[in-house]
């Protein structure tokens, strides 16, 4: 499969240091990517209010509003994929990020390839358009209904956002429905490095995803947990 930055793909970067925003931005370039960059949050509202993003990378540590609570404004609004570069060490950052929204995080300092790897790998999770069978599969998880042709979750007339990461999710399990998926399969199906964190950081996906389907995520009855097996869809 082809890495969609060579579809030409308009990534959003964010970062207050001038000399990192240039660096990312010649690298990315390079490799086949259009780019903005953006010096702080406020900066980026006023480039997102008239243009469309593929991806944004965002930093976290920045002046004004900060990376996580940005990420926080944006998912309000829209499901533009987030990468957050944080501070090597900040395990809290990592964790409180995803829980805001974001689909993945780098640990700075960080290799360009990495990046580029990370990237590619989001924009893989981003459902593409699809000719639309006449009967699209359904699966209903109480007054929800998931679409499994077109990667589409509503509440009666109302769609739900869902990041690209919990579009994944949904196909990987709409794809094994009613049967066990490991923390490690879903780590690997995601394209991401094996390892307790990244199960750790799909923890905090599912967390995200059960408060958008279920009735009480705390007792979830559709996404659910299967003791030394992994989590489980269980539709109506």
């Amino acid at each position: 499969m082809a890495d969609l930055s060579q579809n030409d793909a308009h990534l959003l970067i964010v970062d207050d240091d001038e000399r990192i925003r240039t660096l990312l931005q010649q690298f990315l370039s390079r490799n086949g990517f259009w780019t903005t960059a953006a010096r702080d949050a406020e900066h980026a509202r006023r480039l997102l209010s008239g243009l469309d993003f593929d991806l944004i990378v965002l930093d976290v540590m920045m002046p004004g509003d900060d990376g996580i609570t940005f990420t926080k404004e944006l998912r309000q609004k829209q499901d533009t994929p987030i990468l957050l570069l944080t501070a090597k060490g900040e395990s809290a950052d990592r964790i409180s990020g995803l829980e805001a929204g974001a689909d993945d995080y780098l640990p700075k300092p960080f290799e360009p390839k990495e990046l580029l790897l990370r990237i590619n790998a989001i924009l893989r999770r981003v459902p593409q358009s699809e000719e639309i069978n006449d009967a699209p599969k359904v699966l209903h998880l109480g007054d929800i209904r998931y679409d499994i042709d077109r990667g589409e979750m509503w509440q009666g007339d109302a769609l739900v956002r869902l990041t690209a990461t919990e579009v994944s999710l949904m196909r990987i399990f709409s794809g094994r429905v009613g049967e066990p998926v490991s923390r490690a399969k879903l780590v690997e199906d995601l394209g991401r490095d094996k390892g307790q964190a990244q199960e750790r950081a799909v923890d905090v996906q599912i967390t995200r995803l059960r408060r958008k389907i279920e009735a009480d995520p705390k007792q979830p009855r559709y996404l659910q947990t299967v003791r030394g097996a992994g989590y489980m869809l269980a539709p109506d």
